[in-house]
């Protein structure tokens, strides 16, 4: 069994003072809603062995956060930057997921990443699942969403579409709302 758990970065000012979209922050609420992100899933194991994130500001912005409200009750993972994830499609993603963990070979795995890349692979993973997480699931990957997915295989180069267990979709909103 391997757990995948896509988290989206958080809320980042609309324009970074450099103009590049790389270098966009996180504003107030990103750093809140990474918190309390950080501190959801250090409440509900099993945790990332390791962490892939994206080089952008505010995907390592989202993750040191996180990190940092989770580090006292979690193993710390391995945590790797990858350029490869800064604007990838389903299909790099995809690729990602089957090379980036070899040959460390995770049982728990988690991408730091953007739209609309993550939410079109959350979507083309999903086979079943947590009803209520698909149907939120399915309108959008807010920032800092998680979705998290568990794959009935023995190694990551199984992971295909269509093969992935929705375990839950949980948010910030939904967080408040429960």
């Amino acid at each position: 069994m391997r757990r995948l758990m896509l988290l989206r970065h958080a809320k980042t000012e609309t324009d970074a003072p450099s103009g590049r979209d790389q270098d966009r922050r996180l504003d107030d609420r990103g750093h809140r809603d990474a918190a309390h992100m950080g501190d959801w899933v250090a409440h509900h194991p099993p945790f990332p062995n390791t962490v892939l994130v994206s080089p952008a500001v505010r995907a390592r912005q989202t993750w040191d956060i996180a990190w940092e409200t989770m580090k006292n009750r979690v193993a710390e993972p391995q945590v790797e930057l990858l350029p490869e994830l800064y604007g990838a499609g389903p299909a790099q993603l995809l690729e990602i997921i089957r090379i980036a963990t070899v040959p460390a070979s995770p049982k728990n795995l988690m991408l730091v990443g953007h739209n609309p890349g993550m939410h079109e692979i959350a979507l083309m993973l999903m086979g079943s699942g947590d009803e209520a997480g698909r149907k939120a699931l399915a309108h959008n990957l807010p920032t800092a969403g998680l979705a998290v997915f568990d794959f009935d295989v023995k190694d990551w180069g199984d992971v295909a579409y269509r093969r992935g267990k929705l375990v839950l979709f949980v948010s910030p909103k939904l967080l408040k709302q429960a």
